[in-house]
């Protein structure tokens, strides 16, 4: 492995598992390792699995500017420091974090490290779990800053946007779900397995907003607020269904023309629901330097060069303690926060988290961003481990 301020990667081509549709990773003096050809590849949890890990990991201190509206500099010269992190990143090669592909470290306006591992491609986007839930979240927030929903309509019962229901048919206290309450996994929704499998299997059921009915009239009552806490999908679908009924033309035309394309993010997956709209659970694919542009528009409260996306109250009710969860940890709009402790001090954090080890930190009083992706069979220890080793090297 080697871990200088520029890394050369060469991969041969016997190691690829699907070589006649899969062209080799390649690395050159002046970049990170990519896949060429990217054009034949599809980009998909399936076609990820059959990326062969890298031969070298790829470790940069000073990563390369590729004009796609990220400013760079370097660990150490632009700040913090360089042994500590280039460390960290010597172990998750060694695999002593986890099977971790990717981890980027943004602070003080610059990306000032940027390292692949195994699947781990700069070109390539990492498919997202849960993270695709913050995605949607923001995507709310787009509508409002538009006009088409208030902050006001948050605690407006979901089924107020809809058309084309059948209320008489719903659950009682089905119609009194607000958007809120779905945002932080509060529906109160209750579906009997077996009857949510049924659905999955059973697309014309749950077509468009029959998906929402669907929800609703096979759950148990739904009791008064506060609710318990649950986390699944239902409550994401309920959004993604309240934002394709708000704003002009689909919710799918909406998050590609009004974020996606005004972030410059183009390279991308995100995968249709078996209702027909785009996932909101899980199901988006992004490059490792587009989730760090996600936790940018955080970072600067909904601000992407100098044009206001998302309205900062939005942001700062998305991301604050809206419901706990358990302990130190917290949720949000799709959005965790939890304590994190570092050197016997406690440390705020806010999370955008998949499942596999899809991640993006931030530290609230702090100008420091992580991204991370990896295929771990669970979320991995790093909501712990990374803070403790990452924060030190950036302070004074």
């Amino acid at each position: 492995m080697r871990s200088t301020s520029r890394c050369i990667i060469t991969i041969p081509f016997s190691v690829w598992l699907c070589a006649a549709s899969m062209p080799p990773a390649q690395a050159t003096d002046t970049g990170p390792p990519e896949i060429t050809r990217l054009d034949n590849i599809g980009v998909s949890y399936a076609a990820e699995k059959n990326l062969p890990n890298l031969s070298d990991a790829f470790i940069d201190t000073k990563p390369s500017s590729r004009q796609d509206e990220i400013a760079v500099g370097e660990l150490g010269g632009d700040g913090g420091k360089r042994t500590p992190i280039v460390s960290f990143a010597q172990e998750i090669a060694d695999g002593q974090h986890g099977e971790i592909d990717s981890l980027l470290l943004w602070a003080n306006g610059q990306l000032l490290f940027e390292s692949y591992f195994r699947r781990g491609r700069i070109n390539y986007p990492h498919y997202q779990m849960s993270i695709t839930k913050s995605y949607t979240a923001l995507a709310i927030g787009r509508a409002i800053q538009l006009g088409h929903l208030t902050m006001a309509d948050l605690d407006r019962p979901v089924v107020s946007f809809l058309q084309g229901l059948h209320p008489e048919n719903f659950a009682a206290g089905a119609s009194t779900i607000t958007l809120s309450e779905a945002m932080t996994m509060q529906s109160g929704i209750r579906i009997p397995p077996k009857k949510m499998q049924f659905l999955k299997e059973s697309p014309p059921a749950v077509q468009g907003v029959k998906q929402v009915q669907a929800f609703l009239e096979n759950t148990a009552s739904i009791p008064a607020a506060p609710r318990e806490f649950k986390y699944q999908g239902t409550d994401t679908a309920l959004t993604m269904q309240v934002l394709e009924a708000v704003v002009p033309g689909s919710a799918r035309a909406f998050i590609k023309v009004e974020l996606l394309d005004k972030m410059g993010i183009t390279n991308f997956g995100w995968q249709e629901d078996i209702s027909g709209l785009p996932k909101a659970a899980a199901g988006s694919s992004m490059r490792s330097r587009d989730m760090l542009k996600w936790g940018l528009l955080i970072h600067n409260k909904g601000r992407h060069k100098g044009e206001q996306l998302i309205p900062p109250t939005f942001i700062d009710r998305a991301t604050s303690r809206l419901c706990n969860t358990a302990g130190e940890t917290y949720y949000g709009f799709f959005f965790w926060r939890h304590t994190a402790t570092v050197n016997g001090q406690p440390v705020d954090c806010i999370t955008c988290r998949g499942a596999g080890g899809q991640f993006i930190f931030l530290f609230p009083g702090r100008e420091l961003i992580a991204v991370v992706t990896a295929h771990n069979k669970g979320m991995g220890p790093l909501l712990k481990t990374l803070p403790e080793r990452v924060l030190p090297a950036f302070e004074d």
